[in-house]
């Protein structure tokens, strides 16, 4: 199964390590360095143009890489868990 993450980009469910909010994980300075880190190594990707809000943290075949998301981390739980919202 995929979870389409924004801007027409999906990742394997099986490959998500975590879903974490930008505004609450980059408070710490682990996690901002971590970011980084793996921005300088090539291996964060944003998915879309907007101010992103969330981050996905992969194992692609054994290497970690990160997708950034303009969906909140609330959304993807939902497409995640395949929730359907009833708009009416």
């Amino acid at each position: 199964m995929y979870l389409h993450i924004g801007n027409k980009k999906s990742v394997k469910k099986k490959d998500i390590i975590g879903i974490f909010d930008l505004d609450t994980a980059t408070v710490s300075g682990i996690t901002k360095r971590f970011i980084n880190k793996n921005q300088k190594e090539g291996k964060v990707e944003y998915t879309d143009t907007d101010l992103p809000r969330s981050f996905i943290l992969l194992d692609e075949g054994g290497e970690c890489c990160v997708k950034l998301s303009r969906i909140s981390t609330g959304g993807l739980r939902l497409r995640a868990e395949g929730a359907v919202i009833d708009s009416e």
